[in-house]
């Protein structure tokens, strides 16, 4: 039997703008005669550490809103861990890049809330949890710093002994 998925609902009217810079930083433009889209994501990972650190807030900030406007736990949890793979290899040099270019987590955290909604698993407020989110995300962050500061330290070693 052929079941066809339900269509997705349109996005809870407050987090239209959560939708739109997604888009921003995952899909605004388009590479001319293709149907590849892109983001000011990939962009900003040019600049090494800043260009990655922006974006790794950026996403957080987009996922704290979520979690503000009825993202289950679980759901959380899961788009923390698309934005920290984003983050983590996307600060590979060259490799992070490419990456940055076919993972947009931004865009799959969004398809995620969606999906939740559509799914009618909306759990309104929680600041605890939101408390919670923000210590996970800031302890992801932290680990995120600490290893762009080893990669950063080991290049150094690398390059003077080179020398």
């Amino acid at each position: 039997m052929n079941q066809t998925p339900p269509p997705v609902m349109p996005i809870d009217e407050r987090l239209k703008w959560v939708e739109s810079i997604s888009r921003l930083l995952d899909n605004q433009f388009q590479l001319p005669g293709t149907k590849f889209r892109f983001g000011l994501d990939p962009i900003m990972g040019l600049l090494p550490v800043v260009g990655d650190i922006s974006s790794f807030a950026m996403s957080g900030v987009l996922v704290m809103t979520m979690a503000k406007h009825g993202a289950s736990r679980a759901l959380v949890v899961r788009m923390l861990l698309n934005i920290f793979l984003d983050a983590i290899i996307g600060s590979i040099p060259i490799v992070g890049w490419l990456f940055d270019f076919g993972y947009k987590a931004n865009q799959r955290n969004v398809n995620l809330l969606k999906k939740h909604y559509q799914e009618g698993k909306y759990q309104g407020k929680g600041t605890g949890f939101i408390i919670g989110v923000l210590v996970a995300f800031l302890i992801l962050f932290g680990l995120l710093l600490y290893g762009l500061w080893k990669i950063a330290e080991y290049l150094w070693l690398w390059a003077s002994s080179a020398w």
